[in-house]
C-alpha cells in the first residue's frame, strides 16, 4: 500500500471494463481504410459511444475515444472483448 492509502490510482475502473468492447463499436471510425482526406469520423465515434454505454459521462467518453484513437493509430491489437 502506498502512503496515500492504496496502490490503485486509477479512477476511471467502470471504463477500463467496457473499453474492449468500445474498442469494437469504434473501429470503423479509426481504422485507415475509412478515412477521409487523412482524417479519422472521431465526431461519429462520440455519437456512437453515447448510443452503445449511455452510463459514460463526458470525461470518460473522451478518455474511452482518446485511447481507442491513440491504439488503432500505434497499429496494436484492441484488447478481446
Amino acid at each position: 500500500m502506498s502512503e496515500y492509502g492504496s496502490d490503485e490510482r486509477r479512477i476511471h475502473l467502470g471504463v477500463r471494463a467496457i473499453f474492449p468492447a468500445a474498442c469494437e463499436a469504434l473501429r470503423p471510425f479509426f481504422e485507415q481504410d475509412n478515412q477521409w482526406a487523412g482524417q479519422s469520423h472521431e465526431h461519429l465515434a462520440y455519437r456512437t459511444l453515447k448510443e452503445q454505454f449511455p452510463e459514460l459521462n463526458a470525461q470518460e467518453s473522451f478518455i474511452v475515444v482518446t485511447a481507442a484513437k491513440r491504439l488503432f493509430a500505434s497499429g496494436k491489437r484492441p484488447p478481446a472483448v
